[in-house]
């Protein structure tokens, strides 16, 4: 059986996804302001920072993967749905559960310019830096955490503890 360490808490989680709104509202305020969020593990961040967040705007989905059922990113970025949004002359803010790699995450953001986008800023919940394989930059990040395999508050393994309503290490 798998084991749980709290990394972040719920009410952690709660003061930084304010706090970044905050910023986000005073960065945005003369903007055509799109949130895209990338599913499935940016849900739930996503859903709470859209609320916090005072300025009009947009909410737009996409869904990538390159984890599938494994604990590894492949590597290889694969569309699973597609943005139904039109982001053209929009300021899009990619909504991010954890920057790990890069990988998928630039291949968003490219995929955003290619439709139009004025301009593309990450926000992350989770920012893994010291794993980056292709160099992207997160403009808003709510935390910056070490190696481990993380789940909760959107982050799976598997499709599984996306419900947890804070942040854990899982130990296999």
């Amino acid at each position: 059986m798998p084991e749980l360490i709290e990394v972040l808490s719920k009410e952690d989680i709660a003061k930084s996804v304010t706090d970044v709104a905050t910023a986000i509202s005073e960065d945005y305020q003369d903007a055509n302001l799109a949130l895209v969020g990338a599913l499935k593990g940016a849900f739930i961040f996503m859903a709470d920072l859209a609320r916090e967040i005072s300025v009009p705007l947009q909410l737009g989905f996409i869904g990538v993967s390159s984890y599938g059922t494994s604990s590894e990113s492949s590597g290889e970025v694969r569309v699973t749905k597609d943005l139904d949004l039109d982001v053209t002359g929009m300021d899009v803010l990619v909504v991010e559960d954890i920057v790990d790699t890069g990988v998928t995450l630039g291949f968003i953001m490219e995929y955003l310019k290619d439709r139009g986008a004025r301009s593309v800023k990450v926000c992350a919940l989770l920012d893994k830096k010291e794993r980056r394989a292709q160099e992207v930059s997160v403009d808003y990040s709510c935390h910056v955490i070490p190696e481990g395999f993380l789940v909760g508050y959107g982050l799976d393994y598997a499709e599984q503890y996306r419900n947890l309503p804070g942040i854990y290490h899982l130990k296999m």
